[in-house]
């Protein structure tokens, strides 16, 4: 339940050529550590140019996140993707939600993120494809101790195989 279809370094490492590859038509994304770090309004360096070339290949993109709409929303908006909040990964509601939206179904989609527990883990018992993004910086002990717990209990389940270039 914790074994992604595909890891990756980085989001950016994804490919239209890859989604085709696995019949997918549209990416339910997380934001921290996947499209930034942690509470950073602005993109990861390459986000931005990553969507641009998924919306050319007519990949769909929504932002499901477990974080609150004061967080989600103003960062979604500045890349122009539609978003759940509170999406309560890893149960199913978030992406069921985001699916409907899209107009998809799950076959046609894939959960990207950065943790198994919740996007890894919800993907498997939502029945869709995923792809494991390696976390962009660690959680700092003070902010995001539940994390950072999470880090150690995933070690033993990590990929051992990544996509892409190693930042």
């Amino acid at each position: 339940m914790l074994k992604p279809s595909i890891a990756v370094y980085s989001v950016c490492a994804i490919t239209p050529k890859m989604l085709k590859k696995m019949h997918v038509r549209g990416l339910l994304l997380d934001i921290d550590n996947t499209l930034t770090t942690h509470d950073n309004p602005e993109p990861a360096p390459g986000v931005e140019d990553w969507i641009a070339r998924m919306r050319a290949a007519g990949i769909l993109l929504r932002i499901v996140s477990n974080n609150h709409p004061p967080r989600v929303e103003p960062f979604a908006e500045r890349l122009g993707i539609p978003c759940i909040c509170d999406g309560k990964k890893p149960l199913s509601d978030g992406f069921r939600r985001a699916v409907e939206d899209m107009g998809l179904t799950k076959d046609e989609v894939c959960v990207v993120g950065d943790q198994l527990y919740t996007d890894i883990l919800g993907a498997n018992l939502f029945g869709c494809l995923s792809i494991f993004t390696r976390p962009i910086a660690p959680e700092s002990w003070k902010k995001q101790t539940f994390i950072r717990i999470k880090r150690i209990l995933e070690k033993p389940f990590l990929p051992k195989q990544y996509i892409g270039k190693q930042n």
